[in-house]
């Protein structure tokens, strides 16, 4: 089923087990090998893994959808380090246990051999820089700083290029590894040199609408050919403005506001860093760069009911929003106004806010539900009625468990609303929702 809505897997499978194909029979399997064999093998996933998770890096504008959407990708990337991570450690322990009987001695210098075997060293190298990067993704220090994150996620290329070294002088076959590592060090280029020229188009700053006191929507206007988008999508921002007090030259993933047919592009942006706050005070007329977009937010359950095979129309929509998870939904929203030929399915929105004046888009949505019809907007304020309960969703939307559901904001209420609604029978692939979690 997952390659039916997701074609792009196949293609990663075929990537990832390749190497295995090609150099499983050339292993030793007999009675006095198969552990060594195992620990080769073991080392053949990781590095099939590590590549792989490298070329994912690539983020190239148009291609997400064959995978999922780009917030699919980053899990699939981060599980792929993580378990390159996992296989190096057994390809480590399971050397050591594949010379042990013939003793101790033999299997320590097995894996910590004289200086002059370097090309045993540089596969330490490439586990310790590993080690580095990985870490804190991991959540072993702890919350990291974004930024401080990115810079030591720069070390899995070193990382990459050392662990290319090391089984390249120890491999027979070298021609597959040649292949993937052309394809992940492509990937690299491309998303560290190649992709901030050729992929971000320039777009400047056409007016800011402040919604909150740490609440804006930029208003951007492309110069030259902009970019096409739907509602539910995403966009990196790189703002170009050097009188900032912070971010400038610094990507960070906003979603869309503005209706796949408006003239411009409109951002949501909540005061969450440093780089979200200096957002706030960007003037009129300065520049950033857009790149994108990417995403499948609304596509998600057009996609996992063609993947049931079963035909009909499309279920109604719930959708669930909180804080500046507000934004897709807005988008969505705002595609309806005007639009007489397919305004999509049925959908019933609750604005989650603490209070009224944190439902800064609440006045707009209700205008495009009063024009709209099979649009309706109702409002859950926390400090007036708690948490978000089963009997106050049934009672303004009595249907809300056969609908497909789509939620988007902090955490706690993702959490809150997924255990909810799994409380009530409503399948995972009814309930869709994109977090920016990068770590």
């Amino acid at each position: 089923m997952t390659l039916r809505k997701h074609p792009g897997d196949l293609l990663l499978l075929g990537l990832f087990l390749l190497p295995v194909v090609v150099v499983a029979p050339a292993l030793p399997w007999g009675s006095q090998g198969w552990l060594y064999s195992l620990a080769e093998l073991a080392g053949v996933f990781a590095l099939s893994a590590f590549l792989l998770a490298g070329m994912l890096s690539a983020r190239i504008p148009g291609t997400d959808p064959w995978f999922g959407g780009l917030v699919r990708l980053w899990t699939i990337h981060r599980w792929l380090g993580f378990s390159a991570f996992m296989l190096v450690m057994a390809h480590v322990l399971l050397l050591a246990l594949a010379i042990l009987p013939a003793s101790v001695g033999a299997s320590v210098a097995t894996l910590f051999p004289p200086l002059s075997h370097w090309e045993v060293w540089v596969g330490w190298a490439a586990f310790l820089t590993m080690l580095v990067f990985i870490a804190p993704t991991l959540g072993f220090f702890g919350t990291l700083h974004y930024q401080n994150w990115k810079r030591l996620h720069l070390l899995s290329a070193p990382a990459l290029v050392l662990a290319l070294v090391h089984t390249l002088l120890l491999s027979a076959i070298a021609w597959v590894w040649w292949l993937l590592s052309a394809l992940a060090l492509a990937a690299i280029a491309w998303r560290k040199l190649l992709s901030p020229r050729l992929a971000r188009k320039p777009y400047v700053v056409d007016g800011i609408d402040k919604l909150a006191r740490d609440v804006v929507e930029l208003r951007l206007r492309p110069k030259g050919k902009g970019i096409r988008w739907r509602a539910g999508q995403f966009v990196y921002l790189t703002p170009m403005d050097r009188s900032l007090l912070a971010g400038y030259g610094e990507e960070h993933p906003y979603t869309i506001a503005s209706g796949s047919g408006d003239d411009e592009l409109k951002i949501g942006i909540k005061a969450v860093g440093d780089a979200t706050r200096a957002l706030l005070d960007i003037k009129p007329g300065a520049e950033v760069r857009i790149e994108g977009p990417y995403g499948t937010f609304f596509e998600n359950a057009a996609l996992a009911q063609k993947g049931t095979g079963l035909p009909g129309e499309p279920r109604k929509q719930l959708w669930l929003a909180g804080g500046i998870g507000i934004t897709p939904f807005v988008a969505g929203a705002r595609d309806r106004v005007g639009n007489t030929v397919a305004q999509g399915p049925d959908a019933c929105l609750f604005y989650l806010a603490n209070r009224p004046e944190r439902a800064y888009y609440l006045d707009e949505l209700v205008r495009i539900a009063e024009a709209c019809d099979g649009f309706e907007v109702h409002t859950h304020y926390m400090n007036e009625h708690g948490v978000i309960t089963r009997d106050y969703l049934a009672e303004r939307c009595p249907d809300f468990a056969e609908r497909d559901i789509y939620l988007c904001g902090p955490p706690g209420m993702i959490n809150h609303l997924q255990t909810l609604l799994r409380h009530e029978g409503v399948p995972a692939h009814r309930i869709h929702t994109e977090a920016f979690d990068f770590l």
